[in-house]
């Protein structure tokens, strides 16, 4: 099975270079003159017309790929359960040192390879501006331009105008893989979709930058030439000046929101605005027609199956079990999940809770472990935003709700996880920044205990604001079942309180749960197709595009050929696009549906017989209590407190803590506000002590 693995994932990256390389020679005039026309010799079909080669060659390519790599991740998941695979791998020199991190005004902190391959992008939007621009300057003289009535300034002004956008394109091309939640892309490069949200953002800016200029210069050209009345052209059989304008307007909204100052003040503008992408892409297609479009399509498509897919799971309720309300305005949420379903620490969640908000979807970081806690699935919200302090309010009033209507999306999180390469591991949080590491501790408790392998030391430094955030390291702990047993695993704890001198207890609320009731239509949290169950997703992809395809071709052959001929000046530009875009979407609902459709009633049984579990209600978790030595107790498990030291009125010394391990493998784990991680960043950077291997967590509260 190994070797069958490492088969298609080399199989895969040669298409993936194949695909790149496709990208670097589309400019060229040998591409267009010589390759492009053979391509369109076999391809350019009464099924198919123009279509056919930009298919074939931009949008097969890259599904064939997300399928191989479906085939990949089940066959990887089936061989290790998506466990740490930290025992398999070495830590090869070299290659640490290309993850190491830099921070990079603009960027953030980024690895050299990430600022290598980003260099190399854009140098492949510099090549492409080039070689365009080059073959089509060399094309103008007096004569050509006075064919169009313009000056050779005008017509070069024209041809950088149209470069700009066909440049933009390519980055239109790559936008939507890191936005694709359930990608099968992404793991097979080691990414998430979280972590690479950060590209996503990325081509964003230089995709509206471009696409400004595109339209910038046509406007300055037309004035110049008195020529505005093609700001209003909205052409048959030719590209649609007014659908280019509506496209870019929705594109320039959704930009606009994007800026730090205004997404993180006025967060839901940023969400709503967001949604523009659909006028965005639609009025794109009317702009450039569905024959260019499709160069631009594999990534749409991906994110479309995605995209329904999660909108099937969110359609029904989950059963919440319980909440455990802590005083520093902090929830842990605990759901009924499928013993089938399976994430790795780290994995994230979207919420929705429509008696706050119908339209809101919520990110937040799973704190449990599936393989230690089978049949629940827990995350911490603290009450920071506007939607987390109205559900605190809800489940922390005297008289709490008994039922609460809730949906989710997900998991999403890494394939697996490699904590056990490291002698140490150092997790650093600020805050709420602790969410993901409890999820990896309760993961370490398992390797230790039930699986009886050898854990990496764990030194957790967590920095609070005041000793009521203390409570949220009960969250290390489950709620309910037997007492977990760590006795195996090496854990220190060092908490800092930054804005006290000392702590009181007489103020000190006590950590509540509140037991919910659930629906009879409440159902345990799924598996979804794509992380747990990835050849469910290779077919899905796999058939929507069969269906396309057939349906399409047919269209094709039998309503539009016998209207255009394939001269594409009869048949409508707009129209052609419409109906692409009406089978892209039909395709995908039908394969989505049943898909979802049988999976579900596979899993039917199993979720009968956890809605029918009756749940008993422990008298609650302990509180915490603190005494003159500022060691953290815990009445009822008072083993992990043991290992806890607070410090008063203090930060930590992180430069000084870092320094002062000396095992082998130190792996560094930050999560926290940026300020924090970029000092972190910047001591594992600095080369002072080679052991240090830093990762910068995501999280979600």
């Amino acid at each position: 099975m190994i070797m069958i693995m490492k088969m298609i994932k080399r199989f895969v990256l040669l298409v993936f270079v194949g695909y790149l390389f496709l990208w670097i020679i589309t400019p060229t005039y040998v591409f267009k003159q010589t390759w492009l026309v053979r391509v369109k010799a076999h391809t350019k079909t009464t099924y198919f017309g123009t279509q056919g080669p930009t298919m074939l060659l931009y949008t097969f390519p890259v599904l064939f790929m997300a399928v191989l790599a479906g085939v990949y991740l089940h066959l990887r998941k089936k061989s290790n359960g998506n466990r740490d695979e930290g025992e398999k791998e070495s830590i090869n020199h070299n290659l640490s040192i290309w993850r190491r991190p830099m921070i990079i005004q603009g960027l953030g902190i980024v690895t050299k390879i990430e600022l290598a391959f980003f260099f190399m992008f854009i140098v492949l939007l510099v090549w492409s501006f080039a070689t365009y621009t080059h073959l089509n300057f060399a094309k103008i003289t007096p004569q050509s331009a006075a064919l169009y009535g313009e000056k050779v300034w005008e017509s070069k002004l024209a041809t950088v105008a149209l470069q700009f956008g066909l440049v933009g394109n390519i980055c239109l091309a790559f936008l939507f893989f890191p936005v694709t939640r359930g990608s099968s892309i992404l793991p097979l490069f080691g990414l998430t979709s979280e972590a690479s949200v950060k590209y996503h953002i990325w081509l964003g800016h230089i995709v509206m930058t471009l696409f400004t200029a595109h339209g910038v210069c046509y406007i300055i050209l037309w004035i110049i030439t008195k020529q505005t009345s093609e700001l209003l052209k909205w052409a048959k059989t030719d590209i649609s000046v007014v659908a280019g304008e509506i496209s870019l307007v929705a594109g320039l909204i959704m930009w606009a929101t994007t800026f730090p100052r205004i997404r993180r003040k006025m967060f839901e503008v940023f969400f709503y605005a967001h949604h523009f992408y659909i006028i965005f892409i639609i009025f794109f297609v009317f702009h450039v027609g569905i024959s260019y479009t499709c160069m631009m399509l594999p990534g749409f498509f991906l994110f479309l199956i995605d995209r329904f897919l999660r909108f099937l799971q969110s359609r029904r309720n989950v059963r919440l079990i319980s909440s455990r309300v802590l005083p520093c305005e902090t929830l842990e949420l605990n759901f009924a999940k499928s013993q089938g379903l399976n994430y790795t620490p780290t994995s994230i969640i979207f919420i929705n809770i429509p008696s706050i908000s119908k339209a809101q979807w919520h990110p937040f970081t799973i704190t449990s472990s599936s393989n230690l806690e089978h049949e629940k699935l827990s995350v911490m919200i603290k009450g920071e935003g506007s939607w987390s302090k109205k559900l605190y309010q809800v489940l922390s009033s005297p008289n709490p709700i008994d039922q609460l209507d809730i949906s989710v999306e997900g998991p999403y999180g890494p394939i697996s996880t490699n904590f056990l390469r490291h002698d140490l591991l150092v997790m650093v949080s600020g805050g709420s920044g602790i969410t993901p590491f409890i999820s990896i501790f309760r993961e370490l408790v398992f390797t230790t205990e039930i699986l009886k392998c050898k854990a990496p030391k764990i030194l957790l430094i967590s920095a609070f604001k005041d000793s009521s955030d203390l409570t949220m390291l009960e969250l290390l702990l489950p709620t309910s079942g037997s007492p977990i047993e760590f006795s195996k695993l090496e854990l220190q704890i060092e908490a800092y309180v930054t804005r006290e001198k000392g702590t009181t207890v007489n103020d000190k609320k006590p950590v509540r749960t509140v037991w919910l009731k659930p629906k009879s239509s409440d159902g345990p949290i799924m598996p979804i197709l794509g992380p747990n169950g990835w050849l469910w997703l290779s077919a899905i992809i796999s058939c929507s595009f069969v269906v396309f395809l057939l349906s399409m071709g047919l269209v094709t052959r039998f309503y539009i050929y016998p209207i255009d001929k394939n001269t594409y000046e009869v048949y409508s530009y707009g129209s052609r696009g419409a109906l692409n875009m009406l089978l892209i979407c039909v395709s995908i609902i039908v394969t989505c549906g049943v898909g979802f459709w049988w999976n579900k009633n596979t899993n039917a049984m199993e979720s009968k017989q956890i809605q029918n579990m009756e749940g008993t209600t422990p008298a609650g978790s302990p509180s915490l209590l603190f005494n003159t030595d500022r060691e953290l107790e815990s009445l009822p498990q008072q083993s992990i407190f043991q290992s806890t030291n607070v410090h008063f009125g203090e930060r930590p010394d992180l430069k000084r803590i870092l320094f002062e391990q000396k095992e082998s493998s130190v792996g560094v784990l930050v999560c926290g506000p940026k300020k924090m991680r970029h000092e972190v960043a910047n001591i594992c950077s600095s080369g002072l002590a080679s052991n240090l291997h830093f990762e910068s967590i995501s999280f979600s509260w």
